[in-house]
């Protein structure tokens, strides 16, 4: 492979689109460059967020043949792979564990691919050189750690033999098993989970809800105005910052209409609930959702039913509706293992950190054990 150039930009919008976009394999929406560059300019990457984004680029002749989405973080806000007490530790030691790098996607634990190489010849050869390049770039800049959050198989492998430390965690994903409706998947269920899943739906009929599902570029205005309003009213009363803009949702609509998937729930001509999901060619992603009364089973209708009846007439594959939640299990949801590394500088953490990750490695274990023997299938084989 001919001399590659590291250039780290001041944004994934510095970087062309169709170049970055040649990188992905695949329609992942989240690590298209729509998706991050539309963060950046629609105010919800900030330093006073935490985030500065700088991804790194490797060029051959000026040609971007391999890049990652990279973050220079002063928090650990919006990232969904826990290292709060790592820095806490730090704290306690009177060092600074921020800034530190992410390489990842900002707001989104969804998994997928984050050294991306495209169809390259040598793609091991350059996924291990965009690892150097993070390692050589935390060293310069004298940063703590580094983090590559929610990887997929290919990146997995190309950490095997680095000095990064591997963590997993789990997360309730719902599988296609060829079911020709909705009603076929309930009868691939034990006999009670699917009683109460019909309730729950009556439930919703009952008071007088209706669902339908539209994509971005079925969405008028004042359902967009909508659908953000709700986003900000469910992180509002949890307490938390709704760093997503309603320009962000507009750009998603304008960007990726066909991959933007909105649950509209209605009583009358009003709409009081919602879900907003993104999609690739196989899987449904859950993001986010509101809701303006407390109806019983709505949440479930909204963020659940809805999508997997969508993915099962659209012939998806896989239903991933967000991060935790053991309740999802009943649903139809089973555990899925996410991945994500860090690099961390000083070997003394780093010796701390590896016993911590070990002994949380084997209570995962056992938990995963736990959460299937309550698996809500009648038949088991193969679901696991």
């Amino acid at each position: 492979m001919s001399q590659l150039e590291l250039r780290m930009h001041n944004g994934v919008s510095e970087i062309d689109a169709e170049a970055w976009d040649s990188l992905v394999i695949g329609d992942h929406p989240f690590v298209s460059h729509a998706f991050l560059a539309g963060l950046e300019t629609h105010g919800c990457i900030r330093h006073e967020y935490g985030w500065q984004s700088c991804p790194l680029g490797l060029y051959a002749a000026d040609t971007l043949v391999a890049a990652a989405p990279l973050y220079l973080k002063g928090n650990s806000h919006g990232e969904f792979v826990f290292d709060w007490s790592w820095a806490s530790a730090y704290e306690r030691n009177g060092l600074d564990y921020y800034p530190k790098f992410l390489c990842g996607v900002p707001y989104s634990p969804v998994s997928g691919p984050r050294l991306l190489v495209g169809n390259a010849a040598e793609p091991e050869t350059l996924r291990r050189a965009l690892i150097t390049a993070i390692d050589q770039q935390t060293e310069a800049l004298s940063l703590s750690s580094a983090h590559l959050n929610f990887t997929r198989e290919a990146d997995v492998e190309a950490m095997s033999g680095t000095d990064w430390l591997p963590r997993f965690d789990w997360q309730f994903h719902w599988k296609n098993r060829g079911w020709a409706d909705f009603d076929e998947f309930l009868a691939a269920l034990k006999p009670k989970k699917r009683k109460n899943i019909r309730q729950e739906r009556a439930q919703v009929a009952a008071a007088g809800i209706r669902c339908e599902i539209r994509h971005g570029d079925e969405l008028d205005d004042n359902e967009w105005r909508t659908l953000h309003h709700l986003y900000r009213s469910t992180f509002d009363a949890h307490g938390n910052h709704p760093a997503l803009t309603d320009g962000f949702f507009r750009h998603l609509g304008r960007s990726m209409p066909r991959q933007v998937v909105a649950v509209l729930c209605h009583r009358g001509d009003r709409i009081i609930g919602a879900a907003l999901c993104l999609r690739s060619s196989d899987t449904l992603y859950g993001r986010y959702w509101g809701a303006e009364e407390q109806i019983p089973g709505l949440h479930f209708e909204a963020c659940y039913y809805q999508g997997i009846d969508y993915c099962i007439r659209h012939g998806l594959q896989r239903f991933e509706p967000g991060a935790q939640g053991e309740h999802k299990i009943a649903r139809g949801f089973l555990p899925v293992r996410t991945r994500s590394f860090h690099r961390i500088r000083d070997p003394r953490f780093a010796a701390a950190i590896a016993d911590a990750l070990d002994r949380e490695s084997r209570g995962l274990e056992m938990y995963r054990a736990d959460l299937l023997a309550h698996s809500p299938y009648a038949e088991q084989s193969g679901l696991s």
